[in-house]
């Protein structure tokens, strides 16, 4: 019987002046047809802008009515997609929402055309968050890209860069803001980076993660072989064994935790209805959560831990916000070990990564070391890049993530509190955040990423403002208003600048008590790094 060969492709090809567009969504049903219509005005303006440059846009994949959105929805939707694009065609990404990266990036590493990423510079949706995320996982797998955004895309910064796009190829963005880590010269806080460095390298530490890849961030996972020259190993945990531990814990300990944080000052927006409204029974499964990873993570003697949720956990359990705020907290509810004879982690924070980013796991688990070591609050967290305006005479971004932000990170701390109910679109199960306003002071603010299949860490030093509330309550009704709000303005760094250079959809930050504090420790943890082997940059304004 003669063998059935696969017949043989005719790859298609582009006509001159032709880019295709395609646009990758969320795995989520109901977030993909909320987000449509804000994708169509996106995509509306960018092929209107490409026409006045005298090109057509191809749509690569038809909307389909009966799924209400046009975007690629999962992995094999992207194989089909890219089978049908001229592999030289020039292409356009365009996010208005957040995206799954891994629906695209398997056409996106063989397409042999010039790639250029867009986003509206809109916080109505995480259209922004997407396209960074998208950013750091092309950059991860070494696929040269352009990216532009653009508030209404007629601005000069838009049109002059798709000009250069069409006519190029690529498009050079302004990176005068970031450079080498130089020589730091003999000082305490390189001494200490140094020994920190050298304690991780020879005791080494553990990262539990329950579940890798959320949410398609290819960019947040960090292969063992660059994670354990750092000292670093993974423990891989799965999220049913989380949903296992948490089914053992007693109604009563979930409900001494509550009754903790009330007395803390802590709010709980609660109402009846499971389907819109935070209940008291989602509060009570979130602190379940909450106790469950404390007890596995002492069972694992694990130093830093990070929760997925999505997917899967999503659809068995309220979100896990609270109990990873909570963790990242040094003054917390106490957890005691199954037989009540420990606190677990009694006086310290569990760092927990948001997501189950790797890129975090690293950076939160060394802030938390130098920032113990100086005597300094050590609770750290990871924001989403949100979106940002100018106020007054600077441009002040809203960095927000779900919830999972310490209390001592807000203005009052658990008096300024109050969870509420998270987005029946994202969280069908229900679930409060830790909504409040990030205290005003200095942080010092970082991300390490993949490129060129090393480890890299930008590094840089930035203020947390404080607003007029109006101003907040405007901003934060543009975005999420059930997510904490921080009003972030980079030293030295212009909004486009960070865009162009950012590698990650996601921020680390960590305060310090005044600004010459925050330099001390931003060189301490420059040495570490440095020391550890990590590839160093400085962002912006920097005093070492």
């Amino acid at each position: 019987m003669p063998y059935r060969f696969p017949e043989p492709r005719t790859e298609p090809k582009a006509p001159p002046r032709t880019a295709y567009l395609v646009a990758s969504g969320d795995l989520r049903p109901a977030a993909n047809v909320a987000g449509w219509p804000l994708q169509q005005q996106l995509e509306k303006a960018v092929t209107a802008a490409l026409g006045d440059l005298g090109w057509t846009i191809v749509r690569a994949h038809e909307p389909e009515p009966e799924k209400g959105h046009g975007f690629i929805d999962s992995q094999r939707r992207g194989l089909e997609v890219f089978r049908t694009i001229p592999p030289e065609a020039p292409l356009v990404v365009a996010e208005a929402v957040w995206q799954y990266s891994h629906h695209v990036l398997a056409g996106l590493r063989t397409h042999r055309g010039p790639i250029l990423t867009v986003a509206n510079f809109d916080g109505s949706w995480p259209g922004l968050v997407g396209l960074l995320g998208l950013n750091a996982g092309l950059t991860k797998m070494g696929r040269d890209y352009s990216t532009l955004w653009s508030v209404d895309f007629t601005d000069d910064f838009f049109l002059d860069g798709l000009r250069e796009w069409t006519g190029t190829g690529r498009i050079t963005h302004d990176a005068s803001h970031v450079r080498a880590l130089p020589d730091l010269p003999p000082s305490e806080e390189r001494d200490l980076g140094v020994a920190l460095a050298e304690q991780l390298l020879a005791d080494k530490a553990i990262v539990g993660v329950f579940d890798e890849g959320c949410m398609g961030m290819y960019n947040a996972i960090i292969d063992d072989e660059l994670l354990n020259p750092l000292g670093i190993y993974k423990e891989r945990l799965s999220q049913s064994a989380l949903y296992a531990e948490m089914l053992r814990v007693p109604d009563d300990e979930a409900d001494a935790a509550r009754a903790w944080l009330e007395s803390a000052g802590m709010r709980f927006e609660t109402g009846t209805d499971e389907a819109t409204e935070l209940t008291d029974r989602q509060v009570r499964e979130q602190l379940k959560m909450y106790v469950a990873a404390l007890r596995i993570a002492d069972d694992f003697g694990l130093d830093a831990v990070g929760i997925q949720y999505q997917q899967g956990l999503k659809d068995l359990a309220p979100a896990s916000d609270l109990a990873e705020g909570l963790l990242n907290n040094v003054d917390r509810p106490p957890v005691t070990s199954r037989d009540g004879a420990r606190v677990l982690y009694d006086g310290a924070p569990l760092p927990h990564f948001n997501e189950a980013d790797e890129g975090v796991a690293v950076d939160a688990l060394v802030t938390n070391r130098i920032w113990s070591a100086m005597g300094l609050d050590p609770a750290t967290t990871l924001h989403d890049v949100r979106w940002g305006e100018r106020y007054g005479d600077d441009f002040v971004w809203v960095w927000e993530i779900s919830g999972s932000v310490p209390p001592s990170h807000l203005t009052g701390g658990y008096a300024g509190a109050v969870s509420m109910r998270q987005d029946p679109v994202y969280f069908p199960a229900g679930g409060g955040t830790i909504q409040g306003v990030s205290k005003p002071g200095e942080i010092v603010w970082s991300r390490l990423y993949l490129a060129d299949g090393e480890l890299h860490l930008d590094l840089g030093r930035a203020t947390v403002v404080e607003l007029p509330a109006e101003e907040t309550a405007r901003r934060s009704a543009a975005t999420n208003p059930e997510w904490p709000i921080a009003h972030v303005v980079l030293h030295g760094i212009g909004r486009d600048q960070f865009m162009a250079r950012h590698k990650a959809n996601h921020a680390q930050l960590a305060y310090a008590p005044d600004a010459a504090t925050a330099d001390a420790a931003l060189t301490a943890k420059a040495a570490l790094f440095e020391r550890l082997g990590v590839n160093v940059h400085l962002c912006g304004d920097v005093a070492l």
